[in-house]
């Protein structure tokens, strides 16, 4: 798998990764969206008027038309070898009574042998496509191929019946943090792969790795951004929560809609200030409203009522 710069493209984030359907079961029913955290990211940024492709591998069926027609409606291209002729990846998440999921996976995961004509400024990567083979191995070739020639981001976004045992989770991390500029964890993430240690500890040994920025999320405890000169603690925004799903991928999104404003190197506080509050707010708005429904770039620009649900 290979990428071509070109000059003048119009892309600029591609994202690399799963694309599947949540199936939400709630104690009014059950619900299906497109969904899978790459897929968010990449819908997100295009909500936010980013032009953004996807990298991704789906099925010949309704679900995969249905995360077509998802993606299309937010502008973004979407990228994908010849139908597999199975089904498309499903993931089915029980709500609690406080809006947390808990998700249950039927998912195969090859990467198309196809890439992108063209060099993004940004490619992002995370989630169960860079840990289940044989398409991890796919995109850890990638990134190889790609780092120093554009920005990458990585979330991880840690689903513990899907990556093995957490020393095996610890190894495929740890072997991609070289090969990027920017990882995001959730603080959930950072626990479960290092459970003896701080966020803080978490945050510089990752920094140590390569890393140029690393952010932790708190939930309601809010963010945290480190970088090798500085850190930065960026309270949360209060919300009356429908549920969690996508809050994650909003901050995500939001992150690189700022990076491609600011870049990634001369991060200063003030920067990391920034960067964090309009992430952490694209988070607030997405968990007011069901599932993965990430703010427009009008929303995460206008001013956020407290307690209201967002339009």
């Amino acid at each position: 798998m290979q990428i071509i710069q070109e000059q003048g493209t119009a892309t600029e984030v591609v994202v690399v990764g799963e694309a599947l359907v949540d199936i939400v079961v709630t104690s009014h029913g059950t619900a299906e969206h497109p969904g899978g955290s790459p897929a968010n990211v990449a819908y997100g940024l295009g909500r936010l008027g980013v032009p953004t492709s996807l990298l991704t591998s789906i099925g010949d069926d309704h679900h995969g038309a249905a995360i077509e027609r998802h993606l299309a409606s937010a502008g973004v291209e979407l990228l994908t070898g010849a139908p597999t002729g199975g089904r498309t990846a499903t993931a089915t998440a029980t709500l609690a009574s406080d809006g947390s999921a808990q998700y249950d996976f039927d998912i195969h995961w090859e990467l198309p042998a196809i890439a992108p004509l063209s060099l993004p400024k940004i490619l992002h990567t995370g989630s169960i496509a860079t840990f289940l083979e044989p398409g991890a191995a796919a995109v850890r070739e990638l990134l190889a191929q790609v780092h120093q020639r554009c920005v990458v981001t990585y979330d991880p976004n840690i689903r513990p019946a899907l990556v093995g045992s957490q020393a095996q989770a610890i190894t495929v991390f740890e072997e991609l943090i070289p090969f990027t500029d920017v990882v995001k964890l959730s603080d959930e993430d950072a626990h479960w792969l290092y459970p003896k240690d701080s966020l803080e500890n978490i945050s510089q040994r990752v920094l140590d790795l390569g890393a140029g920025l690393v952010v932790v999320t708190k939930g309601s405890e809010g963010s945290m951004l480190s970088t090798p000169a500085a850190r930065v603690l960026v309270p949360s925004v209060r919300s009356t929560v429908a549920d969690t799903i996508g809050a994650g991928d909003s901050y995500m999104s939001a992150l690189i809609y700022g990076l491609l404003q600011t870049g990634a190197n001369g991060l200063t506080p003030e920067v990391l200030k920034t960067l964090g509050s309009r992430a952490t707010k694209a988070a607030a708005i997405t968990v007011r409203r069901a599932g993965a429904n990430p703010p427009t770039s009008d929303e995460l620009l206008a001013e956020l009522p407290e307690h209201q649900p967002a339009n």
